[in-house]
């Protein structure tokens, strides 16, 4: 009888085990992705008086903005990441192909395209993600987006332009997909505030428009 009580026993905490082990399994916990989603830029005017071309590089970024979970900071000293809440791509990819696109949709360059080793290009722009992160301090809930970027001629390797640019947003609502959209609009900022004075200032001829071949 006293075995048997024992084997009963034992029947019943695995039953239990089981059920709780079955609980949480019911419970996990799926990541959720997310991607920036800029508005397409316009179709480029007819580039009848631009002769350069330019190639971008991919942009770099700090380690913890290249792990795919989104970024947020509860002090300027230290960095959390959102554990279920990721980019779908890296954010790199993002900006350079943002900014090819926009350099493009400038009319300024005869062609804009993908940095691949080759030098037949007049120009190489390369840049940096520096900020794409949410602050949760000095009060409300704000998102900060900082780029850096030059451009310098392959023929001399002079550095011909650079700028660098840093936007903040507030959050209106706190919670993921409302900083990911405020990240999206900042981000458009950011880009905008970056490539714009090389685009015009190019057009312009005020920045050596003229290719150097």
């Amino acid at each position: 009888m006293v075995i048997m009580r024992r084997s009963v026993t034992r029947s019943v905490f695995g039953l239990v085990a089981l059920v709780i082990l079955t609980g949480c399994a019911g419970r996990v916990r799926h990541a959720s992705y997310y991607t920036l989603n800029p508005p397409a830029p316009p179709d480029p005017p007819a580039a009848e008086n631009a002769h350069a071309t330019v190639a971008i590089r991919q942009f770099r970024a700090q380690t913890y903005l290249r792990q795919g979970a989104i970024v947020y900071r509860t002090s300027p000293e230290q960095i959390d990441f959102y554990a279920y809440h990721r980019w779908a791509m890296d954010p790199r990819d993002f900006v350079t192909h943002s900014i090819i696109e926009r350099l493009r949709a400038s009319g300024a360059f005869a062609r804009v395209q993908s940095y691949d080793g080759s030098r037949d290009v007049d120009y190489v722009l390369s840049g940096r993600l520096e900020r794409l992160e949410e602050l949760d301090y000095q009060g409300g809930v704000k998102v900060q987006v900082a780029l850096s970027a030059e451009m310098t001629s392959i023929t001399t390797g002079a550095t011909v332009w650079s700028n660098a640019v840093s936007e903040i947003g507030d959050v209106n609502k706190h919670d993921v997909p409302a900083v990911v959209s405020e990240m999206n609009r900042t981000m458009q900022r950011a880009i905008e505030k970056l490539v714009t004075p090389l685009s015009a200032g190019w057009a312009a001829g005020s920045l050596g428009a003229q290719s150097p071949k």
